[in-house]
């Protein structure tokens, strides 16, 4: 018997890489390209060096860090970074020269460019604010260089606009996921293994904080393949009028994956030790909303020298929750603390927005809330998945009250969001839609614990799937934590007048 071939997926004709093996795409295409693979991390890891041309960067990048990989001082220890970047050679006419096999350009080598030269923008615009705050964090961050060097701004203008991303610090495309090489490559991702290729503290030493910081990250993102490939899934499954098995599988896959995730973000604390982070944090901060910049800065010789203002690095980039925000359609509230959650979209790599905006509209097309509450086994996996989601966000929510907010009055992230009140904004839109979905298909006396038997599909009866006490335990543990929140939330506004 011939069994029907089911049309080409949308997700495959969108995106004709995601079942590719990554060792085999070109230079030419975006370093983020996704694969079912890789997720969200570069389709292959950074390079390590730079082209011969790009030397004079290398060799600042190298001297740059308050101490240096051979454990010397380096130009931010004794403030002379500013000097020494007059001795750097506008390089802009050489980005383009870095062409790809196939004749496009090498996105691959320019994500590198623009990783090294968002590092020495950075650090050259707030070295003012780091040598301030050394000498007496109490005195707060001052003002930062609002000119950025037509050596540093040409070049990275130029790869931004390549790369498709605002020409400033991003967490993908700079500080964090292309910015980690291995120790030994036969021993792959293991966290033990990676190491950071740029940073601006100490974090050449894979032991310090700051390493801690950015390769926690990275740890957690080597796990986002199996969260593309569940989304994929369910979203694949339903346009296709698949079984409902196979999207329930699909979900759970989507668990599994967030399991591994939160268990590698939970080693943040061991790994990157609160008191350690305010001193490197001082070089991840934009420009935007941050009194370091009440006018901007100028990229000499870009836009007419109109002043700029970009958002600072920031994990609230990283792109695995903002999967599941629109695969699981989380309402968000309309806020101006809602508009920074979108306004973070620019920042992704151009892959990741791509991907992102179609989950979005595809789980909007197949109304996929709508298809889990027509089961009560999909609509617990549903609510196990959103459980995850909003573990993830107070998880978040601790990492800046402890690393943060408890030890600095500065208003803002380094994101450019308010501190006290925008991830809040988030966690408790996903507590108060969990509610509203157990409250409306799962609370006792509004469905039976047990659903009926069904089929599976080698036509055995399975047994009827349990509708267990440890939803209603969570579902406890979501309106403790609501109303822990809102204290928690009110108790910061009013200690810091906002």
């Amino acid at each position: 018997m011939t069994v029907p071939q089911l049309p080409k997926s949308s997700t495959l004709k969108t995106f004709p890489h995601i079942k590719h093996d990554p060792s085999t795409l070109p230079s030419s295409l975006d370093p983020f390209t996704i694969t079912t693979s890789t997720g969200f991390l570069p389709y292959k890891i950074a390079p390590t060096t730079l082209p011969e041309v790009f030397k004079p960067l290398v060799s600042l990048l190298d001297r740059m860090p308050v101490v240096k990989a051979d454990g010397a001082p380096g130009l931010l220890a004794t403030y002379d970074l500013g000097d020494a970047v007059k001795e750097l050679p506008d390089l802009t006419g050489e980005v383009d020269k870095l062409i790809a096999p196939d004749g496009s350009p090498d996105l691959y080598t320019i994500t590198a460019i623009f990783r090294d030269y968002s590092f020495l923008a950075s650090a050259y615009i707030l070295e003012p604010c780091w040598e301030r705050w050394t000498k007496n964090p109490d005195d707060g961050y001052g003002l930062g260089r609002d000119v950025l060097p037509r050596a540093i701004a040409g070049p990275m203008w130029r790869c931004a606009k390549l790369l498709d991303l605002p020409p400033f610090m991003s967490y993908a495309a700079a500080y964090s996921l292309f910015n980690y090489t291995l120790d030994n490559p036969a021993e792959g991702l293991k966290y033990d293994n990676l190491r950071l290729i740029r940073a601006f503290e100490r974090g050449l030493d894979p032991k310090s904080s700051e390493a801690g910081f950015i390769l926690t990250h990275v740890d957690m993102v080597k796990e986002s393949s199996s969260l593309i490939s569940g989304a994929v899934r369910v979203l694949d499954t339903i346009e296709q009028g698949g079984r409902r098995s196979e999207v329930n599988d699909g979900f759970r896959e989507i668990l599994q994956a967030m399991e591994k995730i939160e268990e590698c973000m939970e080693e943040m604390w061991a790994k990157s030790k609160p008191a350690d982070y305010l001193s490197f944090r001082v070089f991840i901060f934009g420009i935007t909303s941050q009194s370091m910049f009440p006018n901007g800065v100028i990229y000499e010789g870009c836009d007419d020298n109109r002043p700029q203002f970009y958002r600072g690095e920031s994990g609230a980039n990283d792109s695995m929750i903002p999967l599941l925000d629109h695969l699981l359609q989380i309402p968000m509230p309309s806020t101006p603390l809602t508009k920074i959650l979108h306004e973070f979209r620019d920042y992704r790599p151009l892959p990741h927005r791509k991907f992102l905006k179609h989950v979005c509209e595809k789980a909007e097309e197949l109304s996929v809330r709508d298809f889990a509450m027509q089961d009560k086994e999909t609509v617990v996996l549903f609510l196990k998945a959103l459980d995850h989601v909003r573990s993830f966000r107070w998880r978040h929510w601790l990492f800046a009250r402890e690393y943060i907010i408890r030890r600095t009055p500065h208003p803002t992230a380094t994101g450019g969001s308010p501190i006290v009140t925008w991830l809040p904004n988030q966690l408790s839109a996903v507590m108060d839609f969990m509610i509203s979905i157990y409250e409306t298909y799962l609370a006792p006396g509004v469905v039976t614990p047990v659903t009926e038997h069904r089929k599976s599909q080698n036509g055995h009866q399975e047994a009827p799937y349990q509708y267990h006490k440890q939803v209603e335990s969570m579902m406890e543990r979501v309106r403790d934590q609501r109303e822990k929140l809102a204290k928690e939330v009110e108790k910061w506004c009013q200690e810091r007048g906002v």
